[in-house]
């Protein structure tokens, strides 16, 4: 059975509405190790979350992400630190993992797990049609803000606005800052 870990935002006055994140493997070699419930919960305290959909593929994307690297960056200089989980489209296993490390993301691990997130957010990559169909709302790249709850807050649409896309990330909401953890 995987471990999942379940936030509660403190700011929230609903301390009982807790939702969980996808399975999560760290960037950081040892690659392909599980992100306990404890170091997540370090991991993300005080910080806005986020889904990066990708692939390294994509020259869409790869020409995205220093944009959003670049953002990344700037947010955590400006004390509004945000942590951003790689979801991707990637060809393999191992390319997955590459990416993530490159990025300095921790990753949904690839297979299952990245198909129910693709499937719950309806983003896909196109060349995954066969797969997924045709009911997607985006392709790749695309960012998923969660809230504290972790319930989706805002969708940034990288694939057709590009940079432009993270002008509407809600960095000064409230409601997108991670505290508090419980084990399920």
């Amino acid at each position: 059975q995987k471990s999942r870990t379940k936030m509660g935002n403190t700011n929230n006055n609903d301390a009982s509405s807790i939702a969980s994140l996808p399975p999560l493997i760290d960037h950081q070699p040892p690659s392909s190790c599980p992100l306990s419930p404890s170091d997540l919960a370090a991991r993300i305290d005080g910080r806005r979350v986020a889904l990066y959909f990708s692939a390294g593929w994509c020259p869409m994307c790869t020409s995205f992400e220093p944009d959003l690297l670049k953002f990344r960056k700037s947010a955590a200089e400006a004390g509004q630190s945000v942590e951003i989980f790689y979801v991707g489209s990637d060809r393999s296993a191992l390319d997955t993992i590459r990416r993530a490390e490159r990025l300095e993301m921790a990753h949904v691990p690839f297979g299952e797990d990245t198909a129910a997130t693709k499937r719950k957010y309806k983003i896909w990559a196109g060349s995954e049609r066969g797969q997924f169909g045709t009911g997607r709302r985006s392709g790749v790249p695309a960012v998923v803000v969660l809230d504290g709850l972790g319930e989706e807050m805002a969708f940034l649409a990288a694939e057709s606005e590009g940079k432009k896309s993270l002008e509407s990330w809600p960095l000064d909401r409230v409601a997108g800052v991670w505290c508090g953890v419980e084990d399920q």
